[in-house]
């Protein structure tokens, strides 16, 4: 009988290494960072949540997929996302996923999950910093921007 317990493992690599620690000042830096890391094959396909990690001055330490999942939602297991930002020792993060169908504004469900997140990260002192959702074309509607997170 083994005694080994999987383990959630993080990465530095791919198209970010030119963004990293990149600061985020605002949604747009945000959103400039994460389209330009967007798979354009699947944007239009299917839901993916995505999660960014950052330091305490707003640098981007790397950006992590939580989930992909069909046209119309994903799921977004809390367990895992804070095992990333733990692991990460990240002090901030930005949330995001995309809309396959173009609507940029949040679901209840959205919004439900992300009052889930903010609740959980308080417990660990960690700052949601905001919640973008993007269509296929590059447009993104920001929680933050709209005053509901």
């Amino acid at each position: 009988m083994s005694n080994k317990v999987n383990e959630i493992s993080i990465s530095y690599k791919g198209g970010l290494k030119s963004s990293m620690w990149q600061k985020i000042s605002n949604s747009q830096d945000a959103a400039e960072l994460l389209y330009e890391d967007w798979d354009k094959n699947t944007i239009a396909l299917q839901e993916t949540f995505k999660l960014v990690l950052l330091n305490n001055s707003n640098k981007v330490k790397g950006v992590y997929q939580i989930s992909q999942g069909g046209i119309t939602g994903t799921l977004v297991d809390l367990r895992i996302l804070f095992a990333v930002i733990l692991k990460s020792l990240s002090v901030a993060i930005i949330l995001t996923h995309n809309h396959p169908s173009g609507k940029l504004e949040p679901s209840d469900a959205d919004k439900r999950l992300t009052n889930r997140i903010k609740k959980a990260s308080k417990l660990f002192d960690i700052k949601i910093l905001d919640h973008l959702i993007f269509a296929p074309d590059g447009d993104y509607y920001s929680f933050s921007d709209n005053g509901i997170l």
